[in-house]
C-alpha cells in the first residue's frame, strides 16, 4: 500500500483477484508498509488463516499497521468534512480499513519463525526463513514443495539488503533452488560507496551549521532512522561532528521502532552485538531528543539554526517532515538531505529532480535550501549485490522479477543467464 495518487487509491479499493477466505497461510517477509500494509484489508475481506513471520517483524508490523489504520480513518474523516463543506452528497466515505480491522488481524499472527529453522505447513510444505539483511527481522522465505512425487524448492527473496552494513547481518540465501521470485528495486544501478556517503553526510551537516541553518532529513521510520542515528553517534565519537550538536528524532513511529530495535539483538551483526554487550547503546548519544508529542514537534519550527531534524515520511508524502520543509525549504542557509529511495511522483522525488517550488499544505514553497541526495544508505541491494545473491542460488530454472520499476526489471533481466526470466503482471498465474 502506498499513499499516492488517485490510480493507486483505486487499486487499493479494487477486488484482490482471489478469495481471502481460501488462504490458509500468510508468510510475511518484513514489516515495511508495502509488504504488510494490506493485512488488515485481507482480514476485512475474509482472511482467517495463520500469519507467520519473525519475532521482530511481528512487533514492527503491529506498529506500522496501526499507524496506517489511524491515517486511513483520519483521511476518511477529512474527506467527509470536505465534501460536507462543499455541499457534496453521495456514498459515505469509508477508510480502506480501520483500527479494529488491524487489531483483529493481529490475532491471526501465529507461529514465530526463527532464521534457518524449517516450519511445517499443511500438506507437508516446509517454510524456512533466511536473513535478508534488509531491515530488522526481514527474511527471504524458502518453500519446499512436493506433489505427485515431484519436489520443488521455491524461494521468495523479500526485499534484500547488502553486505557489510552496520547493525544487521548480511543476506543469507539458501542454495540450490528451482524457482526464485526476487525483487529488483535497484536492478539497474549501483549505490555510492558507504564510507564516502557517511563523509558526505557529515560534511553537509557541518556546512549547514556554518551557514546558520537547520538540517532536515526525511527518513523512513524503520531501519533508515536507526542507521542515521548510528552514524551520527559515530560522527560525534570520532570528532567528525560537534559534540554539542542537537538532534531531534521527530517521528513517534521511528521512536517506537528504535525501542523495538533494542529488544532484538538476535538480528544484529557482530559489531552491534559487541556494543550492546559493552553496555553501549548504538542509538543514543548526548544531544539526541525524541519528540513524540505534537507540541514538541511544533516547537522545533522555532529553532533558527543548528538542529538536525529526522522526520517522516521518507518520501515527504505525509507526516511531520512536511511541516519542517515548510519552515526550512525556502531558507538558503538550511539543507535537506535525502538518504533513501524517492519514488516517481512523490514530493521527495520532485525536490531531488530540481523542482523550484513545492506545494505544501496549499502553499507554494520556494526550494532555496541546499539539496543533498546520498545514495549509499539504501537498505536495498544494488544491481551487483542482487546479481551476486542470484548467483548463489545454483542456476534456478525459473526467475520471476518483481518489486521494481519496468526499466529496472528489464535491465536486470539482461544481466541474467542460465535461467528463464519472467516478469509477471498482476493476476498472472504460472505452473512451476
Amino acid at each position: 500500500m502506498y499513499q499516492g495518487g488517485h490510480d493507486l487509491e483505486e487499486e487499493n479499493q479494487a477486488p484482490l483477484g482471489f478469495d481471502p477466505s481460501t488462504i490458509d497461510y500468510l508468510l510475511l517477509t518484513h514489516a515495511h508498509l508495502d509488504h504488510c500494509g494490506r493485512i488488515p484489508l485481507l482480514f476485512n475481506r475474509g482472511f482467517r488463516g495463520e500469519i507467520i513471520t519473525t519475532s521482530a517483524s511481528r512487533e514492527l508490523a503491529k506498529l506500522v499497521m496501526l499507524d496506517s489504520a489511524h491515517l486511513q480513518e483520519e483521511e476518511a474523516e477529512w474527506q467527509a468534512r470536505k465534501n460536507a463543506r462543499h455541499g457534496k452528497k453521495g456514498k459515505k466515505i469509508k477508510p480502506l480499513y480501520t483500527v479494529l480491522d488491524t487489531l483483529n488481524s493481529l490475532d491471526h499472527f501465529g507461529r514465530t519463525a526463527n532464521y534457518d529453522q524449517a516450519l511445517t505447513l499443511d500438506g507437508g510444505i516446509k517454510a524456512t526463513f533466511y536473513d535478508a539483511g534488509h531491515i530488522l527481522g526481514s527474511a527471504s522465505v524458502l518453500l519446499e514443495l512436493e506433489e505427485d512425487g515431484i519436489s520443488r524448492r521455491v524461494l521468495f527473496s523479500g526485499d534484500l539488503g547488502y553486505k557489510d552494513r552496520i547493525i544487521l547481518r548480511d543476506p543469507a540465501p539458501p542454495s540450490p533452488v528451482d524457482v526464485v521470485v526476487m525483487e529488483t528495486t535497484y536492478g539497474d544501478r549501483l549505490h555510492k560507496s558507504l564510507q564516502p556517503s557517511i563523509e558526505e553526510l557529515y560534511q553537509a551537516i557541518n556546512d549547514t551549521f556554518k551557514r546558520g541553518g537547520n538540517v532536515i532529513i526525511p527518513t523512513f521510520a524503520l531501519e533508515r532512522a536507526q542507521e542515521i542515528l548510528y552514524y551520527l553517534r559515530e560522527g560525534i565519537q570520532n570528532g567528525a561532528l560537534s559534540s554539542s550538536m542537537q538532534v531531534f528524532l521527530d517521528s513517534p513511529m521511528a521512536i517506537s521502532a528504535t525501542e523495538i530495535f533494542r529488544r532484538h539483538p538476535e538480528c544484529y551483526d557482530e559489531k552491534a552485538c559487541e556494543l550492546f554487550g559493552n553496555g553501549d547503546d548504538p542509538f543514543d548519544f548526548p544531544g539526541l531528543h525524541f519528540t513524540r508529542q505534537t507540541a514538541e514537534s511544533m516547537a522545533l519550527n522555532r529553532i533558527g539554526g543548528g538542529a538536525v531534524i529526522l522526520a517522516g515520511s521518507g518520501m515527504c508524502t505525509g507526516g511531520r517532515v512536511r511541516h519542517h520543509l515548510k519552515h526550512n525549504l525556502w531558507r538558503e542557509d538550511s539543507s535537506v538531505i535525502f538518504v533513501g529511495y524517492a519514488a516517481q511522483g512523490t514530493p521527495a522525488r520532485r525536490i531531488v529532480d530540481g523542482a523550484s517550488e513545492i506545494r505544501i499544505f496549499g502553499e507554494d514553497i520556494q526550494v532555496r535550501a541546499r539539496i543533498h541526495t546520498i545514495g549509499g544508505f539504501s537498505a536495498h541491494a544494488d544491481r551487483d549485490e542482487l546479481l551476486a545473491w542470484h548467483q548463489k542460488l545454483g542456476n534456478p530454472e525459473l526467475t520471476f522479477l518483481v518489486h521494481g520499476e519496468e526499466d529496472a526489471m528489464n535491465s536486470f533481466a539482461g544481466q541474467l543467464s542460465d535461467t528463464k526470466v519472467i516478469m509477471p503482471g498482476l493476476h498472472d498465474e504460472f505452473s512451476i
